[in-house]
């Protein structure tokens, strides 16, 4: 059997920090939705881009904030190892003009669609795990 231990705020900042890829979840019409996107973190702001036409993007722009949760990990299935972060915080479009073209610059879309604004989730509730698994083969 494997174990799983809590991450402090700090450890689970830089994990998050050392990978380009989460899921943002958020509410959509009245009811829960989960998007893949790349970000980069910048201090304890998470930084997406995304279009105006999204659905993150226009609950945002339509309360001027929106409670979102955010979830990055790293797990080895096969090893039954690695760790997962999840960040809940608010979003908020991003407009001040020097920040918007520092993001801009630092982070590219990685689909084929215009992405015309750029969000930041801060991190107030920050929580976290790591699994330290055993060889599933029993060698280990």
């Amino acid at each position: 059997m494997g174990s799983m231990r809590a991450l402090g705020r700090r450890r689970c900042l830089e994990l998050l920090g050392s990978v380009a890829v989460g899921r943002v979840v958020f509410t959509d019409r009245a009811l829960p939705a989960i998007r893949p996107v790349n970000h980069l973190l910048d201090g304890e702001t998470i930084v997406i881009r995304s279009s105006l036409g999204g659905g993150l993007a226009s609950a945002a722009t339509a309360h001027g904030s929106l409670v979102v949760a955010y979830e990055a990990d790293e797990i080895d299935a096969g090893t039954h190892t690695g760790w997962s972060v999840v960040v809940t915080g608010t979003a908020r479009l991003v407009m001040d003009e020097e920040r918007l073209r520092r993001y801009e610059e630092a982070l590219r879309p990685w689909v084929d669609e215009p992405m015309n604004c750029v969000i930041g989730i801060e991190c107030d509730l920050v929580n976290g795990f790591q699994l330290a698994g055993t060889n599933p083969a029993g060698g280990g």
